[in-house]
This record gives C-alpha cells, structure tokens and sequence, in this order.
C-alpha cells in the first residue's frame, strides 16, 4: 500500500504515533519516528526493530527547529518525504474551560494546531510541492461533538479538522490531507479517561471495547496509500460506534 515511500510521524514514540510508524514499515515504507525524549524513541526503535528503515529525530513537536531538522534528516537519508502523519499532541488541562488556565490552552493551541501546520510546511516546502505525498492529521471524536472536562484539547482537535479541510483544498492536487478521529484509545496518553474504569467505559461502545493502536493504524495507512487516492480533506471516525451511543469524553 505504501510500498517504498518515505514517512515522518510525529509523537511516534508511543501509542498512536508508534502503532501507525509499525503499520507504515510493514506496508513497505521508510519512516522517521519523532517524539521528546531520547529515550521513549530508543524504545520504539527497538520494538520496532526495522533496521535502516527508520531513523528517530527527537524533540519538541511545537519547535520550528525541531522540525527543520527532523525533515533535513529524512530528506539527507532518503531524498524524499512522501507521508506526514501529524500525531503529536497534548492536553495540560482538564476541567471547565471557564476556570481554564489560559497559559495551558495556548500551550494546547501551539502544540495540536500550529505545530501540525508547521510540519506541513515544512513538508511542503521540502519535498510535497514538487513531488507530492498524503498527509494525515491525528485529531478526536471531540474535535467533532463537545464533551466533557477535556474542552480545549477538543476545541483543539475541532481546528485541526478544519485545517485538514483547508489544506486539502489549497494543496490539491499534488497532495491529499486527511484526517482520523479516534475515541478512547489504550494509550498511556490517554490513561485518564479510563484507568480504573475500563470495563464501565467500554461498556458505552457498541462493540464493547476501547480502540488499540492498531485499530487507527489500518485506516491512518490506507489514507496515506494510493488507495485513498481520490479522498481528500475527509476525517473518517475510528471510535467503536460511541458516537452512535452518544459521546461524553
């Protein structure tokens, strides 16, 4: 599906991000890993054990030099950036957003939204506006309903689905832009909204159980591969059927 493009996903080192790095490399592909710590990305190396096929950049996602330097480095390893997952995400505030900490909204902001069109950007002007290639950004099913105590990250995501609306338009036809929009899924990012509580929680999805990693995985890949190849500024729901029951995350 992928076969010899290469791939940057951000927040990789873990979760999501790593889940569909694994699924990128086993369709064929080559695939930079970013994320912040050193460390959590020696982890996911070695879990994913791909050899030369993959090269981790560490850093801040939100950090324009990061991200120059992490496209450099695939661009000086392969030649080429084909595939852009945006993944990399945060969440420093819980609770009413009208007792919110101003400071951790912003952070959100920077981080789910202007970080993701950095790395398009740089993407863009690197490789994709010469070459082309499929991006997918990783946002919520409470980007697309309100929720519960999560407020500003969903506010976020809700942006960052309009934003793959907008640059599916404006980067057509040399590039499509994508986006998935999971429910709970068994992260560690995620942990809060269901440590303790699994079995009452999945109890609300139809298909009764929470989503893995390799449940986003599938769709995030056929985004990128050459059988989305007519779909474009769409967010397709990976979530259980919770939105059927009725979402409250």
């Amino acid at each position: 599906m992928v076969d010899g493009k290469v791939a940057l996903v951000t927040g990789a080192s873990r979760g999501i991000g790593l889940g569909i790095a694994r699924a990128l490399l086993e369709g064929g592909a080559r695939v930079c890993i970013t994320g912040r710590k050193q460390a959590g990305l020696d982890e996911a190396l070695a879990e994913l054990d791909a050899g030369g096929a993959v090269l981790a950049v560490p850093g801040a996602s939100h950090d324009p030099a990061h991200r120059a330097e992490a496209v450099a480095a695939v661009l000086d390893r392969w030649g080429s950036l084909d595939l852009l997952v945006n993944n990399a995400a945060t969440n420093p505030q819980y609770g009413p957003l009208v007792e919110a900490d101003l400071g951790a909204v912003a952070k959100i902001m920077e981080v789910n939204l202007v970080a993701p069109l950095g790395w398009v950007q740089e993407a863009w002007k690197a490789s994709m506006a010469a070459r082309g290639g499929a991006i997918v950004n990783v946002a919520s099913v409470g980007g697309l309903r309100p929720g519960q105590l999560i407020g500003a990250y969903n506010a976020s995501k809700a942006a960052l689905i309009h934003l793959t609306r907008q640059l599916a338009v404006e980067l057509g036809p040399t590039v499509r832009v994508n986006a998935i929009a999971p429910a709970v899924v068994k992260t560690r990012f995620a942990t809060a909204l269901y440590e303790g509580r699994e079995e009452e929680v999945a109890g609300r999805y139809p298909l009764k159980r929470l989503g893995t990693p390799a449940d986003t995985a599938g769709v995030a890949t056929f985004l990128l591969s050459e059988q989305a190849s007519w779909i474009t500024g769409e967010t397709v729901v990976v979530d259980g059927g919770i939105s059927l029951a009725g979402w409250e995350g």
